[in-house]
């Protein structure tokens, strides 16, 4: 084939699978995860100090199922959306690479997916299943109804840390909460400043959120409020769960990332949101995951 006709030739469309999981952002677990599996060690290790890893990979199959399917239903009910907004409108969706019922069938399967490993959990955990749900489908209409939808995603994402607890115990923990809220807090905060990336297409479409009810230093004054909160309820769980030197080292670290996060994404320039939102943010996850694993297994827990 000559180099003409080579040019020339339609480039192959990715797989129908590839699109969807590029539809739902699948790498970005890492931002769920990490926190799922530190409340899901700790009450291992304070059970009988021995990872069960069979439980470990329902947690996995569970918190990746209910975010495929969360991030699905999203961009089904905001493709319209997506469409009026310059940065959104090369999504899937939008374009056409994948199909309103290929994404539908996607996110109905992972929500399978989730049911069938909360059910092989314990009761508790299908029982609890439609409240982590819930919020996940509602959270894409709240920019509908109010100008806090970023509030209504972090109690969505709370619900990581207390199911993660709630599968190896099948009981409810404050601690638990305390961790949850912790992540609440700290993902609406980082979806603050993502937000202000959208502010002028938001305000002139209509979606509300905080950055177009109060503007960008608005937005970047609640982010950082949020994530001072967040910092403290770190704190609260570990001083609960008798967290060891290397989980407090973590939230050092943790604290240190944060004031970097805040100190390059400034109102008069969001040029580096995505190293905030993408870089920072999943740093943050793995690298208290990796302390506070290292501090269990200092502390005894059998791996």
């Amino acid at each position: 084939m000559t180099a003409a006709a080579s040019a020339l030739a339609p480039t192959p469309e990715p797989g129908r699978v590839r699109a969807f999981l590029r539809l739902v952002m699948i790498e970005h677990s890492v931002f769920a995860l990490p926190f799922a599996y530190i409340a899901s060690l700790t009450a291992m290790f304070l059970d009988d100090e021995t990872v069960d890893w069979w439980t470990l990979l329902l947690v996995t199959v569970a918190m990746v199922g209910l975010r495929t399917f969360a991030m699905a239903a999203n961009r089904i009910i905001d493709r319209e959306i997506d469409a009026r907004n310059p940065r959104t409108a090369g999504r899937e969706l939008v374009t056409g690479a994948v199909s309103a019922r290929a994404a539908w069938t996607g996110a109905l399967i992972a929500l399978a997916v989730f049911l069938a490993a909360a059910a092989l959990l314990n009761p508790l955990c299908l029982a609890l299943a439609p409240v982590a749900v819930v919020p996940m489908v509602v959270y894409p209409y709240g920019k509908r109804f109010t100008d806090f939808p970023h509030a209504i995603l972090g109690l969505a994402q709370a619900m990581g840390p207390i199911g993660g607890w709630l599968a190896v115990t099948g009981a409810w923990s404050w601690d638990a909460a305390v961790l949850g809220l912790a992540v609440g807090l700290w993902i609406g905060g980082f979806d603050l400043i993502y937000a202000c990336q959208d502010v002028a297409a938001d305000r002139s479409g209509g979606v509300r959120s905080v950055p177009a009810r109060f503007g960008i230093a608005g937005a970047l004054y609640g982010a950082r409020a949020c994530h001072a909160v967040t910092l403290g309820l770190f704190a609260w769980y570990a001083a609960a769960t008798d967290g060891g030197p290397l989980l407090w080292l973590g939230l050092a670290v943790v604290a240190g990332a944060f004031g970097y996060e805040h100190s390059i994404v400034k109102p008069g320039d969001l040029s580096r949101v995505n190293r905030a939102f993408f870089t920072v943010n999943g740093f943050v996850g793995i690298s208290l995951f990796v302390f506070a694993l290292a501090d269990l297994v200092v502390r005894g827990l059998g791996v």
